[in-house]
């Protein structure tokens, strides 16, 4: 994970640091050395590093809405919006699903046992479909917006038992279901 640190004279003694995509921000007194930030670093980036782990378990229908509301935002400038974004029980053989003539994105229950960043790509790949159909090199260049898209590919093709293109696409079952 990359570094990046941010120096005030306005902090005093105050540590913190915070994710951006890949790059972990760091705020600190303009005062302390690299020497001295360094074990403050090492400890708050394994603090971002679980906390990023935490399973999307939490998210209910409204805060997955907000959730792909934000990431299309974000990585689409809000355009299109799909109509809506849920949970199902009924997709055994995808992680995720998108109808774009209605803008009805689905995901799988079972991602909610899965790390936020996870989650995070799927929505994005999903809001990719309703810009464009399959998966060629003009929707990866939409998808790969997110910037942990490859990351949460071989997390989702390790999860699903096989090494090919189907495990992320939603052509082959998650395994634990």
């Amino acid at each position: 994970m990359e570094v990046r640190i941010e120096r005030s004279d306005r902090r005093v003694r105050s540590i913190s640091a915070r994710l951006d995509g890949e790059v972990m921000i760091v705020k600190a007194p303009a005062t302390m050395s690299d020497a001295e930030l360094a074990p403050f670093i090492t400890k708050l980036r394994t603090r971002l590093e679980r906390k990023a782990l935490q399973p999307a378990l939490t998210l209910e229908a409204q805060d997955l809405e907000k959730r792909a509301a934000a990431l299309n935002a974000r990585y689409f400038g809000g355009k299109p919006r799909p109509r809506s974004v849920r949970w199902v029980t009924n997709q055994g053989s995808r992680w995720g699903s998108c109808t774009p003539s209605t803008g009805d994105i689905r995901l799988s229950h079972v991602l909610r046992d899965y790390p936020a960043w996870v989650l995070d790509a799927v929505i994005v790949h999903e809001l990719a479909h309703l810009h464009v159909f399959g998966h060629g090199p003009a929707f990866w260049a939409l998808a790969n917006r997110y910037p942990l898209t490859e990351r949460a590919r071989g997390f989702l093709i390790a999860k699903s038992g096989r090494d090919d293109e189907a495990a992320w696409s939603g052509d082959d079952a998650p395994a634990d279901q």
